[in-house]
């Protein structure tokens, strides 16, 4: 999870001070011990985007102020928010857009560290436009997948060429609450949810989750709904925060929230919330396939869809369904099935490509009995691409009953080519 750019104010003379409602306040260029009526604001880059009439949140929106008049080297302001304030506390500038980069100089170190250590999936923070999101996919260079956080209200109007540029796309409510008025978060939780499942891409929820948690054995019933609902709306995987990092319940917290997912997925009504939001399939063969078993799954109440992937992309698009079923994930590639962990319903297998097609129904035939996901007398559904080892070439479907340990493939089969 790569910092990003943390904007600061200085330092006070005196120890904090109280900025009442009304009273005015400035943030300078002058590099000098804060008083009550000013204090050093570091960073030249906010003096040339702010204008008159927007909003500077001070220590995560707690004070609000109102710029009155600004120019390069100061921001004269009206408190609108009043409270105490002491050194180094944070700003947000959620009506303007930054000539930040996304990635910052320590974060261009703490990411080829990152990379040298085979990390899965880098988090990027401070996305404000496409363009950052495409500079950190040329640092990364294929070598993770790229997680943007959306935290900024300027990501939300570029939401959909950011969507497209990332691998993956995070809802941090946290941040996103402190820019925008927090009644508003919800329903963009749901658009960013929504377009991300519509483009096929892996969306986490996070922050705030089991807030109470850090300090409580027990969340409170809004925290659990919270949860419950980001699963309903059909997030890939909820996410904690301070709750793990630095609060008294670590271990809890974590298995709360197992409960409360595993919960959710045994409603009879999850099902229904899920197919609310599907999105109609691509016009492709491997989008064609992976929408078929999903219906034939159902259809004949087979316990697993079992697909080979060797780029990920299969195994993506059979998530993208949101089956009734697990998904078992068979792969070649380390890499890809421990980056595949994080979609919805996956569960990710590192076993030995396949030569043939009669080699392929054998693996998945183990796999599924190895795995505990299926057993003898269950139907299964296997997806792959022919020829094997060919990235993104979804094109057989096929469905086969278990026989047992011996495995055999006499029973009753459909096959479909595309």
């Amino acid at each position: 999870d790569l910092q990003g750019p943390k904007l600061r104010i200085g330092t006070f003379a005196d120890g904090p001070i109280e900025l009442k409602t009304g009273a005015s306040f400035a943030l300078d260029a002058k590099d000098e011990p804060g008083t009550k009526a000013r204090v050093f604001l570091p960073h030249p880059e906010i003096f040339a985007a702010v204008e008159k009439n927007q909003r500077l949140l001070l220590d995560d929106g707690k004070i609000q102020l109102r710029v009155t008049s600004a120019s390069k080297t100061k921001l004269s302001c009206k408190v609108i928010q009043g409270g105490k304030l002491s050194d180094r506390k944070g700003v947000n500038i959620p009506d303007a857009i930054l000539p930040l980069a996304a990635l910052t100089m320590k974060d261009r170190v703490d990411l080829e560290f990152a990379l040298e250590q085979n990390v899965d999936w880098v988090a990027l923070s401070f996305v404000q436009r496409p363009e950052d999101v495409a500079e950190a996919r040329k640092l990364v260079s294929g070598r993770a997948g790229i997680l943007s956080k959306i935290e900024k209200p300027s990501a939300i109007q570029h939401l959909d060429e950011i969507i497209e540029l990332s691998d993956a796309v995070m809802v941090a409510r946290g941040d996103l609450g402190v820019e925008l008025p927090p009644a508003e978060v919800p329903a963009l939780q749901k658009v960013i949810v929504t377009k991300a499942r519509a483009a096929g891409k892996p969306v986490v929820v996070a922050t705030q989750m089991l807030e109470s948690m850090i300090q409580s054995p027990t969340p409170t019933r809004a925290e659990v709904s919270d949860v419950a609902n980001a699963i309903y709306e059909g997030a890939d995987a909820v996410m904690l925060s301070a709750e793990s990092a630095v609060g008294d319940f670590p271990v809890e917290a974590v298995a709360m929230m197992d409960e409360i997912a595993a919960l959710v997925e045994g409603d009879d009504h999850y099902e229904r919330f899920i197919s609310a939001g599907h999105q109609d399939p691509q016009a492709t063969t491997e989008d064609a396939i992976s929408n078929a078993a999903r219906h034939v799954a159902r259809t004949i109440g087979a316990r697993l869809i079992v697909t080979f992937t060797f780029s990920g992309s299969t195994a993506h698009r059979a998530a993208r369904e949101r089956p009734s079923v697990p998904i078992l994930a068979l792969t070649p590639r380390l890499e890809t099935a421990r980056r595949l962990g994080l979609y919805w319903g996956l569960h990710c297998v590192r076993t030995r490509d396949v030569k043939s097609f009669e080699e392929m129904v054998g693996k998945a035939k183990r796999m599924a009995l190895r795995t505990g996901l299926a057993g003898r007398g269950d139907r299964i559904v296997i997806t792959a691409g022919v020829p094997f080892g060919t990235p993104g070439s979804t094109n057989v479907l096929k469905i086969t009953f278990l026989q047992g340990d011996e495995l055999d493939d006499r029973s009753a089969e459909v096959r479909f080519h595309a």
